[in-house]
């Protein structure tokens, strides 16, 4: 199962629990399985297939106890079977945070990465360094729906798009083509042609457009 960024699986009284971070990375194939080489966090093997877990930020045997506790300690999932965008709304409305950051604190919501962040505040036409206090309960509705609907059709599409039809060329979506401001500092805005700025936030390269997210 999966909640947020963090993966379970339950064996018995026990659960694996994985949390792949910036540079986890799984690789897997057919039967014998290869000598174990470099930094392997977790091989997991049977007569036909093996897969090998290497850089993961967490790799541990919990309780399932213990598991709950770490989903306790994230906000709602958007990819969940109904997303409880109220619970976000909660702790966003009560903010000073910007809502830059506010996107990428897991205990606010869970799941939202890098990507997601830039597109999203992009989309919704929103500076990232709003304090989160200053959106309305509206705006933040639509937000969260664009959210669930993006990271929805991530997982249909196995990769992230953003851009909407009317904003890129026809046809099978191109890399270059798939999102609005992220890593696109210094190109063009898609919309006003305004050159995507870059900074950091929240220990993350942010990016968005000066003008369409104006403060």
């Amino acid at each position: 199962a999966a909640y947020g960024k963090h993966l379970f699986a339950s064996f018995g009284d026990h659960v694996v629990h994985v949390h792949l971070g910036l540079y986890g990375k799984v690789s897997e194939g057919s039967a014998p399985a290869p000598a174990p080489w470099g930094a392997l966090r977790m091989r997991w093997t049977n007569e036909d297939w093996w897969s090998d877990l290497r850089g993961a930020t967490a790799c541990e045997v919990v309780t399932h106890d213990e598991a709950a506790a770490i989903v306790a300690r994230l906000g709602p999932d958007p990819l969940a079977r109904r997303p409880d965008g109220a619970r976000a709304w909660r702790r966003i409305s009560r903010s000073r945070a910007q809502i830059g950051v506010l996107l990428m604190d897991q205990s606010v919501i869970a799941g939202v990465g890098n990507v997601y962040r830039a597109e999203v505040l992009f989309r919704q036409r929103r500076s990232p360094f709003d304090e989160g206090r200053t959106l309305s309960a509206q705006e933040w509705h639509q937000m969260w729906v664009d959210i669930v609907a993006l990271m929805r059709d991530g997982v249909r599409r196995g990769r992230i798009v953003t851009t909407r039809a009317e904003d890129r060329r026809r046809g099978r979506v191109r890399g270059e083509d798939a999102h609005y401001v992220y890593r696109r500092a210094g190109l063009a805005c898609r919309i006003c042609g305004t050159p995507v700025a870059s900074s950091v936030m929240a220990a993350r390269n942010l990016f968005w457009c000066p003008t369409c997210q104006c403060r």
